[in-house]
């Protein structure tokens, strides 16, 4: 039998969080799942219409909230867009991200704040604005999506670091609060994914990369949205608090 459910994610057009889009509106996603989706993006327009074809599905919708994920005034115009378009939230996939990359010596204020702020206050802002409906209805699924980054760091991305290691913190800070009310909120941590973050890289700095992933090859952001999914699905409804690293073994 088939649980549909309705779910928000952040930063949905692209790369990790376009997978997860479409996983969460597959209906083969973990057998028991599949979704209504609104999904929050800040740029891309065409993107956004390219998705919405995408999932041709009658029985599924799918809608795309233009947003500033770093805005709560902004975060709780969308989520009550979402709830009234959808009929309510079960879901909230926290994924909008940027990167800023520079040695700390290097990086601007400016370099370091705007990445904290989608990163991390978006986190903040999303799961503020959910919450209500998700205490009232006494159920809720929250998956952040971090980093292995913010758990081992990187040298040049200590904003980047800095911000996703608060997501860590923050997701377990809200499991503990939330656990009462049946709202589990769980990390995931993907480690190198091909992306168009890193497409950018040269040759060279992928066989470095590569000798660190005892699996040898980069992960498919489809490798993170079907953890994702496991975690929003009733499969996971004794798990709270976890983060999850998705990364080929990198990070033991």
């Amino acid at each position: 039998m088939l649980l549909k459910k309705r779910a928000i994610v952040t930063g949905g057009t692209r790369g990790i969080g376009r997978a997860i889009v479409k996983e969460l509106a597959s209906k083969s996603c973990c057998g028991i799942l599949f979704s209504d989706v609104a999904f929050i993006y800040n740029s891309c327009d065409e993107c956004a219409e390219e998705l919405q074809q995408e999932i041709n599905d009658p029985s599924i919708k799918i809608h795309g909230f233009k947003a500033d994920a770093s805005s709560l005034k902004d975060a709780e115009a969308t989520v009550q867009s979402a709830i009234e378009t959808l009929g309510g939230v079960d879901i909230l996939v926290n994924n909008a991200g940027i990167t800023r990359d520079n040695l700390l010596l290097r990086m601007s204020e400016q370099d370091f704040d705007s990445v904290i702020n989608v990163n991390l206050k978006s986190v903040f802002n999303y799961t503020k604005a959910v919450m209500k409906q998700m205490i009232k209805q006494r159920y809720g699924r929250i998956v952040n999506i971090s980093s292995v980054v913010g758990m081992i760091g990187n040298a040049g991305q200590a904003n980047y670091a800095a911000s996703k290691a608060g997501v860590i913190g923050f997701t377990k800070a809200t499991a503990k609060e939330l656990a009462s009310r049946n709202i589990t909120v769980n990390a995931v941590a993907p480690g190198f994914i091909e992306t168009e973050m890193t497409q950018q890289l040269n040759d060279k700095q992928r066989e470095v990369l590569l000798q660190n992933i005892p699996l040898k090859r980069m992960g498919t952001p489809e490798d993170i949205a079907r953890v994702v999914a496991f975690l929003c699905s009733e499969d996971a409804n004794y798990v709270t608090g976890q983060v999850i690293a998705v990364d080929g073994g990198m990070v033991m």
